[in-house]
């Protein structure tokens, strides 16, 4: 099996990422650490790339990340299911500043190492804004449009339990 987990920022994508590698015994890839080396600094686009298409020879996998840059096309097509986090804008900023205030001062498991948690003026514009712009709106539209066979849009945690429970549990 392998699932793609995509979605906007505070959707809980890492922590359905994880959750999915435990219940159905997959490795699991976090496209936050491929990105970013301690401090927060961007690794090499060329590296990134290589990290993660190295990760995408496995036999099954669960990969947690947006980065149309890290082979998202080829992510996208090997993928048995996409999941979309499509959560509310509010919904996702209060649970990235409750993230935030839960790992204040510490790294998460699906970051860096060396990237400590922060909740700073640009990431709250990202997630009630940029992140959410006309354009990302349209590549959410066109994966759906690509693989409507193999996508599942979940707009809140409600959905997203009712999904899991339906089709992982015990899988």
């Amino acid at each position: 099996m392998k699932i793609a987990v995509m979605g906007y920022s505070g959707s809980g994508k890492s922590t359905l990422a994880a959750r999915l590698g435990a219940e159905l015994g997959l490795p699991v890839l976090h496209l936050d650490r491929v990105n970013f080396l301690p401090g927060w600094r961007e690794r090499d686009r060329e590296e990134a790339r290589a990290m993660t298409a190295a990760f995408l020879e496995k036999e099954g996998w669960v990969v947690d990340g947006n980065y149309p840059g890290l082979c998202q096309q080829e992510r996208l097509e090997q993928a048995d299911r996409i999941v979309l986090l499509l959560f509310g804008r509010f919904r996702c900023l209060w649970r990235a500043w409750r993230r935030s205030r839960q790992f204040a001062g510490r790294t998460r498991d699906s970051m860096a190492e060396g990237c400590e948690e922060k909740f700073d003026l640009e990431f709250l514009w990202w997630i009630l804004h940029a992140g959410r712009d006309r354009a990302q709106r349209a590549r959410w539209r066109e994966i759906c449009r690509t693989w409507p066979g193999k996508t599942v849009v979940l707009r809140s945690p409600g959905e997203l339990e009712d999904w899991l429970s339906r089709h992982i549990a015990g899988s």
